[in-house]
């Protein structure tokens, strides 16, 4: 018997297995495909998510297979300048492919310890209080105390969950894919600069070796992915030219509609990534958006399995991710509007472009599409409580070097408090920062601060609510 089951060995998914695996969590991941699909729907990681992987000390695997960008843009294509000073200390975006952040995270499932078995396709699933069964489409069955479904958007657990999906239908639909092109450069540069005069939603990306990927406005709707000939024809219908795409990777489409699980928990099931929540690929915020579900729920599962939870601690990954997902769903929503090309919304987008040139609003921005600006609700408390806290420097190395086992941390700038009781899951550090003006900070094991400030009863409280009673 399994303590986890994983459904998906996408990037959340894999993620997730990586987690639970840093805290000894048996973990078997169950794929429907034989084999990776080989298609990049996602082409970049953005600063959160480059900020967890440096949390586990996977970032310098991913930095030389991709390029960093700090250029504005990626709020509805609205070309503004990328903001200085963001509270990060990685301002940039990844470019990376979703075929390369999937290999690579799949071997640091496996370095950890997961089990994935690929043609595994979970077909039902029944729960009691002592576990969760899983039948597989050659009638086998596997059991585990936890059930996670990474699934995707059609979820076949949310599904047998019967949790509600509730959200916003498409209104349009673009068609995408990657092929090399039969025209130069220059030509291939100026259909581009004459057609986004019209739509913004159309656009070429040099992705090197002679490839492409192509987006292109859909007439209508299908449930089909489009042949090439029908892509070609809708490139000659809206560009007035084909560009010579041939010889195609991989053809798709996509809708603008938005829906939100209603429930991220029932029992011992839970849904992360595209299982609770689908929305356009505006701004590039969906590989993202479930990696950092991952994130937050894998601890919590683990010291479920652990025995350590303190009363309600899982409970934490709704209320926290659910809240995050609706924002993400708004603003895909949002930068969609402002990329129609209807009368009025043109005339929005320009008012919000005129908006976007103050530094402020800029910001604002982007820190919603990067995610630096999540901040849980934690109640009252200091001015950090749940925030993430940025990689800072230390006199004896730097924050995120010791956040790579994936427990809480005390950095204690004064060497006055304990978390004696804790050490099995808190490490105590005594360093000091110029970078942070608070004599103490608790950190989470996903880098969100639990508590700031000093004195050692009211830590105690904290340690108690975020990492259970303690031991001897």
């Amino acid at each position: 018997m399994f303590d986890v089951i994983v459904a998906g060995a996408g990037p959340t998914g894999l993620m997730l297995a990586a987690e639970l695996r840093l805290h000894g969590v048996r973990v078997l991941v169950l794929e429907r495909d034989p084999a990776p699909s080989g298609q990049s729907r996602a082409l970049g990681l953005h600063v959160r998510s480059i900020e967890v992987l440096d949390q586990r000390g996977l970032l310098d695997r991913f930095l030389p297979l991709g390029q960093r960008f700090a250029v504005g843009g990626i709020f509805a294509a609205i070309r503004t300048p990328w903001p200085e000073r963001l509270d990060t200390a990685h301002s940039y975006i990844l470019a990376v492919p979703q075929t390369t952040t999937e290999r690579l995270l799949a071997e640091h499932a496996a370095e950890a310890g997961a089990e994935v078995r690929r043609g595994a396709e979970l077909v039902g699933l029944t729960q009691d209080s002592g576990g969760v069964t899983v039948e597989l489409a050659d009638g086998s069955r596997v059991q585990a105390r936890y059930l996670v479904g990474c699934d995707g958007g059609r979820s076949t657990v949310r599904r047998l969950l019967g949790v509600g999906f509730p959200g916003e239908p498409a209104v349009s639909e673009t068609m995408l894919g990657e092929f090399e092109v039969g025209v130069s450069p220059e030509e291939l540069a100026a259909v581009v600069a004459e057609v986004r005069h019209r739509s913004e939603r159309f656009g070429t990306m040099p992705l090197g070796g002679g490839v492409y990927r192509v987006i292109v406005p859909a007439e209508g709707f299908s449930k089909t992915p489009p042949t090439l000939e029908e892509f070609k024809q809708r490139l000659r219908e809206f560009a007035g030219t084909d560009l010579g795409v041939h010889s195609p990777r991989w053809i798709s489409r996509f809708g603008d509609g938005t829906r939100l699980a209603e429930r991220y928990r029932v029992g011992r099931v839970l849904l992360a990534g595209d299982a609770a929540h689908v929305h356009p690929p505006t701004g590039g915020q969906g590989l993202n958006l479930g990696l950092q579900d991952a994130f937050n729920l894998g601890w919590k599962l683990a010291a479920e399995v652990n025995g350590w939870a303190p009363q309600g601690l899982l409970d934490t990954y709704h209320a926290e991710r659910h809240p995050v997902a609706a924002a993400v769903l708004d603003n895909t929503r949002a930068q969609s509007e402002l990329l129609s090309s209807e009368p009025g919304a043109r005339a929005v987008r320009r008012l919000v472009a005129e908006l976007m040139e103050f530094e402020e609003v800029n910001r604002h921005l982007i820190e919603k599409v990067t995610a630096i600006g999540v901040r849980y609700d934690f109640g009252a408390g200091h001015e950090l409580a749940g925030k993430r806290l940025r990689d800072i420097g230390l006199k004896r190395g730097r924050l995120y070097e010791l956040t790579r086992t994936g427990r809480g941390v005390l950095l204690d700038q004064n060497g006055a408090l304990s978390a004696r009781g804790w050490a099995d899951r808190v490490d105590h550090v005594v360093d000091v920062s110029e970078e942070l003006d608070v004599p103490a900070v608790l950190l989470r094991p996903d880098g969100h601060v639990a508590w700031a400030g000093e004195g050692q009863e009211d830590l105690r409280g904290h340690l108690e609510r975020w990492f259970g009673a303690p031991g001897a």
